[in-house]
């Protein structure tokens, strides 16, 4: 690899960890993402958790044959290693690839079998992370100032998490004393990995705390009004899963989604909806709610600052 070429990304990366490491360490953060493709020659997205990289490499090889491209890899994670003060032993590469809205692959595919687990805090919450078996690691951390947020406004209410993933939403929102917490998925996998995450932060209660296997579209159809005062809901772009009985494109179903979670919401409920689509228009004219407010910019985290790839929304049910 040309020297000159390394060492401008030896010099963003240094400043970048610089200015991220001191904002972290003020906040008490310990997971969140250095550096995201801020060089179009070195595309990776870095992140931090705790003392283990998770690096994602974005494929393009910029015509290098397998063997320049395994070469020029393993000085970069030389160079990240030194930087970050982080063994080679302790990085996990992902190679991903580039997905067009039409072509992203399922958020549930499977990469890999090592069962490596281990657990990580945020805001004095534990949850488990996965760096080597999954498209993502279990936690997203562009989510870090709405989880917070959410758990601000919930206690006492009745909580609904939409597309749950593996619950982080659902744990705050339990920490933050809801009267109820429902978390509704496609995987079992990943319902199975969010009640891990409740037994890692003692929320024991099945009583109130309920895990629920559906297809989001269709449970939505079976909800009585009133039923929730909170809903978290932040939906693939667009899924085709075998598991699923219609398609869920999120720019053509968002007003029908949405709709159906006001329905089921208390007067003056509040739902959070976000969306990874980059090119989502909200079609706010036939959304059922007075007071739609893109929360974007307030909930990016310092760590996603210019960098963010998605929206968020605070839309509240009308006062009846």
């Amino acid at each position: 690899m040309e020297s000159s070429k390394l060492s401008m990304f030896e010099n963003r990366l240094v400043k970048v960890y610089k200015h991220k490491s001191k904002l972290a360490k003020r906040q008490q953060i310990t997971c969140y993402r250095v550096y995201d493709h801020d060089l179009p020659e070195f595309p990776f997205c870095i992140e931090l958790y705790d003392d283990k990289i998770y690096l994602a490499e974005y494929l393009r090889r910029h015509g290098m044959e397998d063997e320049e491209h395994e070469a020029w890899l393993d000085e970069c994670l030389a160079l990240i290693s030194r930087l970050l003060n982080v063994p080679e032993d302790h990085i996990y590469v992902r190679q991903r690839k580039r997905m067009s809205h039409r072509g992203q692959q399922d958020q549930y595919e499977k990469l890999g079998v090592e069962k490596e687990f281990f657990t990580v805090e945020e805001n004095n919450l534990r949850f488990l992370v996965n760096l080597t078996d999954y498209l993502d690691t279990g936690l997203f951390l562009d989510h870090r100032t709405t989880r917070k947020m959410v758990q601000e406004q919930c206690e006492g209410k009745r909580v609904l998490n939409l597309f749950c993933y593996t619950g982080s939403f659902s744990v705050y929102a339990a920490a933050g004393k809801a009267a109820s917490v429902t978390s509704v998925d496609l995987s079992k996998t990943y319902l199975g990995w969010g009640e891990d995450n409740f037994a890692a932060n003692q929320l024991s209660n099945p009583a109130k705390y309920h895990f629920i296997h559906a297809d989001v579209k269709q449970y939505l159809k079976t909800l009585q009004p009133n039923q929730f005062d909170l809903v978290v809901m932040d939906p693939p772009t667009f899924s085709n899963s075998k598991r699923m009985k219609d398609i869920l494109d999120i720019q053509r179903d968002h007003v029908e989604l949405i709709n159906d979670v006001l329905a089921t919401l208390t007067s003056g409920g509040v739902l959070y909806f976000s969306t990874n689509y980059t090119k989502f228009i909200i079609d706010a004219e036939n959304i059922h709610a007075t007071d739609i407010k893109d929360i974007t910019r307030a909930t990016t985290p310092f760590d996603f600052e210019g960098k963010l790839k998605r929206w968020c929304y605070k839309i509240i049910k009308p006062q009846a």
